[in-house]
């Protein structure tokens, strides 16, 4: 059955740019773009800072996430998954209470206990690691996860998907020895060039976060030099130009954060790389070294495209919806000229989804063909099938920057789509490929 292509952009006299031409110097309101091709809304009776997602921003989003599970999978990083909430204890262990606590949800008593929605995941990984004893031969230990977390954020900051109170994160802890410590930061800052790349986003600069004056740091001079040297040593490496910035430093130790702008020139951090020695030490941490004593372990905490929510508002931003393949709600829409070829539309349909891709049909019975190409062009692929087409089971494509390409062979067609979406490439059509 034809469906409407999800993709137009009701509402949005910036999408009537020609193709291929995107705004630059001012991005997309991600908030209002985003209800207007139904990505996500909220609703007060959810609350404020919830936002809840609709069926194709929930498709942006397990893109994503499943983007970066692949990816961390090829790295060697296990995946765990942990609870949202833990005891008050927990968090005075790991000194979330005592630095973090105003960011935090109040704790609800729970018969003798009082519980706390958590508001990071790394002292639930610190007690994954506890829980069994570990060789110095099983380091580095990658543990990864996609999970939920929560920030007692005032009304008055939240907006959109940027600042909301439930947080989806894509977080990573490698415990490590301390001459592995580089190498892994490298690692995790290649993963998270090779995303941004895929993404189509350019960070605005990269930013080495130092503790600055105030009481919200451990005190713990001689750890914090030891962990800013490393992270020095590794951007010195990298070749990236960055900048130090004292007093954006998480409480436990320095990072390196990558920032991104929004069209009003604000920035916020998309991706990290912490080195962190303080909570292995209040968590007593250890391995076996070859020596046979315990040693303590660093923690490294990695996320590569930071949280679901702020990733998914800055692709918003940065794309005007127009999403690079492997991440359009819809990837291909099947354009028959007339009611003749609706047979053969859907079957080239339904073949497409059988090769994994979303696509959907748009019939005449949403208008003419022009019309409909208005209608599906933030759709990366968009198959025409006249008579002619039908006849040889051809398929005439017209990408989403203007280019058409003659008509081929259909299935031929749907292959390389998917292999191009498979590599999760930013380019609709290699400018060779004819």
């Amino acid at each position: 059955m034809s469906s409407k292509p999800r993709g137009g952009c009701p509402g949005a006299s910036s999408c009537g740019r020609p193709p291929g031409v995107r705004e630059e110097t001012t991005m997309h309101d991600h908030r209002r773009l985003g209800r207007e091709l139904e990505l996500f809304d909220t609703d007060p009776l959810i609350g404020a800072g919830l936002p809840y997602w609709l069926p194709d921003g929930a498709t942006v989003r397990h893109a994503l996430e499943e983007y970066v599970r692949d990816q961390e999978r090829r790295a060697g990083y296990r995946h765990v998954y942990s609870p949202v909430l833990g005891k008050r204890d927990l968090y005075q262990i790991s000194g979330h209470w005592s630095h973090y606590r105003d960011d935090m949800f109040p704790p609800m008593d729970v018969g003798a206990e009082q519980l706390v929605l958590r508001p990071s995941l790394c002292p639930h990984h610190a007690i994954i690691y506890r829980s069994r004893s570990h060789s110095y031969r099983e380091l580095p230990l990658r543990m990864a996860e996609l999970g939920g977390m929560y920030r007692s954020e005032l009304s008055g900051v939240l907006g959109g998907l940027t600042r909301v109170r439930a947080i989806q994160l894509n977080d990573a802890h490698i415990f490590c020895t301390v001459d592995q410590v580089a190498d892994e930061a490298r690692g995790a800052l290649d993963m998270i060039r090779r995303a941004h790349h895929a993404m189509g986003i350019v960070p605005a600069r990269y930013r080495l976060s130092l503790p600055g004056p105030g009481g919200k740091y451990v005190a713990a001079p001689e750890l914090w030099r030891r962990a800013t040297d490393l992270l020095t040593e590794v951007l010195d490496g990298s070749g990236l130009q960055y900048e130090a910035a004292e007093g954006e430093a998480a409480f436990y130790g320095p990072k390196i954060d990558v920032q991104i702008a929004d069209g009003a020139g604000r920035e916020s951090t998309l991706s990290t790389v912490q080195v962190d020695f303080h909570q292995p030490e209040r968590f007593g941490l250890h391995y076996v070294g070859a020596d046979g004593g315990r040693h303590r372990p660093v923690m490294v905490h990695r996320s590569v495209i930071g949280s679901v929510e702020r990733a998914v508002a800055h692709l918003i931003e940065r794309h005007g919806g127009a999403f690079p393949a492997w991440l359009a709600p819809v990837q291909v829409v099947v354009l028959p000229v007339s009611g003749e070829q609706a047979g053969d539309a859907e079957a080239i349909a339904e073949r497409a989804r059988g090769l994994g891709l979303r696509a959907e049909v748009a019939g005449p019975e949403r208008g003419g063909l022009a019309a409909r190409v208005r209608e599906a062009r933030l759709v990366p692929y968009q198959a025409v099938v006249g008579a002619r087409e039908a006849a040889d089971g051809r398929a005439a494509l017209r990408l989403r920057d203007g280019r058409r390409l003659d008509p081929r062979p259909a299935d031929a067609l749907l292959l390389r789509i998917r292999s191009l979406v498979a590599a999760h490439s930013p380019a609709l059509w290699p400018a060779d490929a004819g």
